[in-house]
């Protein structure tokens, strides 16, 4: 039998491959990063079941299994690409979980604070910022799309990953916005932007958040720009329950990946329990 090696190159065409399926940018490079470590690993050995099984008990032990099965599926991706398919790995099985981890739940009166750190501590763009991916429930790559002609219409039109949906701007927004885009003169384009103009980047925003934690008291675990989207899921369906509109909004193409946004904590739930009064 043919002795199977792993290349640099290899990964590019296949990361190529990727790019014309139109995956995300983040995708590509979570797969790069993920498949670069396989052909460390398999620099000096050639590509076996068996020493693979052994890469993939080596990430088991440095790794949450979630993150372990990232690691799998971008091989499994990458192996069936390349038609060597008797390498592909089995994923952990995870058991579902019924609550959200309470520790990392932000709360309304938490993301307050933290706007109001924000607005105190000079820093008006990272105050909008936030207020923008809480009240409209987009991503962080989303926010090229909030433009000053976006802003003119009231909505947004967002492409990302394939797909496309329209986001409505709360009329409290808009005005602040406004005001916002008047006092920095800017008159088109994205709103939130760098000194040299280009759209403000995750890294850009998960930094300045996390320098907002001890003045807005809260924990640093909580602070970080998706939670934003998880509030915003929360409190949606806490006055429409519709899970079908929640998961349209969020761009969501299953609404199981919805219901992890909305799932309660089991403080909540046990709050529930008591006034349903069952016990005499």
């Amino acid at each position: 039998m043919e002795e199977k090696s792993i290349s640099a190159v290899m990964i590019e065409e296949y990361l190529q491959y990727l790019r014309e399926q139109e995956k995300s940018k983040s995708t590509l490079e979570k797969y790069r990063r993920e498949l670069f470590c396989l052909l460390t690993y398999f620099r000096r050995r050639k590509v076996e079941k068996e020493a693979l099984l052994q890469w993939k008990m080596g990430l088991e032990q440095r790794y949450q299994p979630s993150s372990v099965n990232g690691y799998l599926v971008a091989a499994n991706g990458f192996f069936s690409y390349v038609g060597w398919h008797s390498f592909r790995l089995k994923l952990i099985k995870i058991q579902k979980n019924i609550f959200a981890k309470e520790e990392k739940e932000l709360t309304k009166e938490e993301y307050r604070r933290l706007v109001s750190a924000a607005e105190q501590k000079g820093n008006r763009r990272l105050s909008l910022v936030i207020q923008t991916i809480c009240a409209t429930g987009i991503r962080v790559s989303e926010l090229q799309f909030i433009t000053v002609e976006a802003l003119q219409r009231g909505r947004a039109a967002v492409a990302c990953k394939g797909k496309r949906r329209v986001i409505f701007l709360p009329v409290q927004l808009q005005k602040k916005l406004q005001a916002y885009c008047k006092e920095m003169g800017i008159k088109q384009g994205v709103i939130f932007r760098t000194r040299q103009g280009n759209p403000l980047n995750r890294s850009n925003i998960w930094a300045d958040m996390k320098k907002l934690c001890q003045d807005a008291e809260v924990c640093a675990e909580k602070v970080f720009p998706h939670n934003l989207r998880h509030l915003f899921a929360r409190t949606f369906y806490g006055l429409e329950k519709d899970i079908a509109k929640l998961a349209d909004l969020l761009g969501h193409s299953s609404i199981e990946t919805t219901r992890i946004y909305i799932m309660e904590s089991g403080k909540e739930h046990q709050k529930k329990l008591e006034r349903m009064g069952l016990i005499w």
